[in-house]
């Protein structure tokens, strides 16, 4: 496996922000000592000391930590088993994402600094973040991912909808499933009403008690990604498509949630077993009708040029 070009992968890559706010650049310290009933106090004796990162900043260079973080995902690929490129083709390459991805994809916010992402646990991040984003390079003539499926059951059906709830539910069509469950006061139920009346729309299902999830990885560990809707879309052949609808305000993890997604598309689609999908993001209920006429658009025209 060879990764992708160097602006497709770091393009590709979620963004990442060294935000201040969160983690601190910067502290005030002094000693802890206790006052009359044992806690510590900021009033007592002894004065603030200013604790920063500028130490590391001016001690290594900003090139120097680039190869760091390279290599450090060069040695991630060549330990993976469908690597077979020797490190001194592939590590070029990787560097070239490297620098790419944090020109052009790293946001900071003063005071924080670009070599703060060379500290945990924004190294971490990044070090996640491009892992997932180099994948085949399909252009070259590269085998494309698919997916890895269960083997302890068989295929997702709504067959399988089947639980008690004591949250809101709504009436709708064109589900197999007779209610949609909301999670929210409206949104939800908003959303489940264009999406019911959109005329590309065939069945769709509100993602609960269906089991459908799709891994992402965050803080070195795998998660489950539940996306709210699954809908089938009219279409003749293989313009048939399943779009995975995400409506939501903010998700701090919503690129994450979203590359992964759009991975797991990508990796479905080239193996072919379960048709065509899609991934969207609605941030408004009023705007599912546009996203629903955008995602059949675009997977004819898909078809079209296939």
């Amino acid at each position: 496996m060879t990764p992708w070009s160097s602006s497709s992968a770091s393009a590709s890559a979620p963004p990442l922000t060294l935000d201040p706010g969160r983690i601190p650049p910067e502290v005030e310290a002094k000693a802890t000592v206790p006052n009359s009933v044992g806690r510590p106090t900021l009033t007592g004796p002894g004065r603030l000391e200013d604790v920063t990162l500028n130490p590391f900043r001016r001690e290594r260079r900003f090139q120097e930590l680039a190869f760091d973080l390279a290599r450090a995902l060069t040695n991630d690929c060549l330990a993976s088993d469908t690597c077979d490129v020797p490190a001194h083709v592939l590590f070029p390459q990787i560097v070239q994402i490297v620098r790419r991805y944090l020109n052009e994809r790293v946001r900071v916010l003063p005071p924080a600094e670009i070599a703060d992402v060379f500290l945990s646990p924004y190294y971490g991040w990044v070090i996640e973040r491009l892992t997932e984003a180099i994948q085949p390079d399909t252009s070259q003539g590269e085998a494309p991912e698919i997916p890895r499926y269960e083997s302890n059951r068989g295929p997702i059906t709504t067959d399988d909808v089947d639980f008690w709830t004591s949250r809101d539910v709504r009436e709708i069509i064109r589900s197999h499933v007779n209610y949609v469950v909301a999670d929210t006061r409206r949104y939800e139920q908003a959303a489940a009403y264009y999406i019911d009346r959109h005329p590309a729309t065939t069945a769709f299902v509100k993602n609960e008690g269906l089991g459908f999830a799709i891994p992402y990885l965050h803080n070195g560990q795998m998660h489950d990604y539940m996306p709210d809707f699954i809908i089938r879309l009219a279409g003749d052949g293989e313009g048939a498509l399943h779009l995975i609808l995400e409506t939501k305000g903010f998700d701090p993890l919503e690129e994450i949630k979203k590359a992964a997604a759009e991975r797991w598309v990508a990796a479905v689609d080239a193996e072919a077993t379960y048709g065509r999908w899609a991934y969207a993001i609605a941030r408004r209920p009023d705007s599912i009708p546009s996203v629903i006429q955008a995602a059949r658009r675009a997977g004819e025209a898909a078809v079209s040029s296939g």
